[in-house]
């Protein structure tokens, strides 16, 4: 895969992603759905915040394109929509980690 440009259109798209990445909720619902689809319930007793809270959280995400949804009788499952960002908080996580000595010596 060709690396793609960051154009003057592209920049506030990526910047709209990254923000809807900022919130830790986000965050830890991604994490739950890392392993498998969930519906909100699930999402809920999982991760221990309210209902309101997981939906609305999951719709901003929903809307960046970063879950998707499918409706079973009731219940709506939740999914990681591409597993590109699995990669890329994979590759944060892995440069958080490489960091950590550095940052410590900097501390003292």
């Amino acid at each position: 895969m060709g690396r793609k440009m960051l154009t003057d259109e592209v920049i506030p798209l990526v910047a709209e992603r990254f923000r809807a990445l900022s919130e830790p909720t986000r965050l830890v619902l991604l994490r739950a759905l890392m392993q498998h689809e969930h519906t909100v319930n699930e999402l809920v007793a999982r991760t221990g915040l309210g209902q309101a809270n997981v939906s609305k959280h999951l719709q901003v995400l929903f809307a960046m394109g970063l879950v998707r949804r499918r409706k079973n009788g009731l219940f709506v499952h939740y999914a990681i929509a591409d597993r590109q960002i699995v990669k890329l908080c994979d590759l944060m996580c892995t440069r958080l980690a490489l960091s950590q000595p550095a940052e410590t010596e900097l501390e003292r």
